[in-house]
């Protein structure tokens, strides 16, 4: 019972947070060179980024009730510090760009290096830890 519990969770997971990932990262890169889609970007990671923390939360705790090798927790412990830095340094830059009014304007060249680098590490987080998932469960 505990095994399809924490396989639950763990799709669950998977399907929140990455679905999350998946629309800011699509709204992030349109966003790179329009100010409409940048926009768009800083209104809609106010509802991404709480569900890439449920979903986070969600991957971690089916992982610890089926007992999933270290290596995943390896990677949504980077996933997790990928989010802390998105969080509490790319959203409060976000926010104030809103509250000044100034969402439209593009993202400096340099944060949008790190918010890129950024991406590519939790698109190659929550994907990769999909697939090594699928496998272990050998699907």
């Amino acid at each position: 019972m505990n095994n399809l519990l924490g396989v639950f969770l763990i799709m669950s997971g998977y399907i929140v947070g990455l679905g999350a990932v998946t629309v800011i990262d699509i709204l992030g890169f349109l966003g790179r060179k329009s100010s409409y889609w940048t926009e768009a970007t800083i209104r809609a990671h106010k509802v991404t980024k709480p569900l890439i923390w449920i979903g986070t939360a969600l991957l971690c705790l089916g992982g610890i009730i089926i007992q999933l090798p270290q290596y995943f927790f390896l990677i949504y412990f980077i996933l997790i510090l990928n989010g802390l830095f998105l969080s509490f340094y790319v959203s409060p830059i976000l926010l104030n760009l809103e509250k000044k009014g100034t969402s439209k304007v593009l993202l400096p060249e340099s944060l949008q290096r790190k918010v890129f680098l950024s991406f590519i590490i939790s698109d190659l987080g929550w994907w990769g830890s999909l697939i090594l998932f699928l496998l272990f469960l050998n699907l």
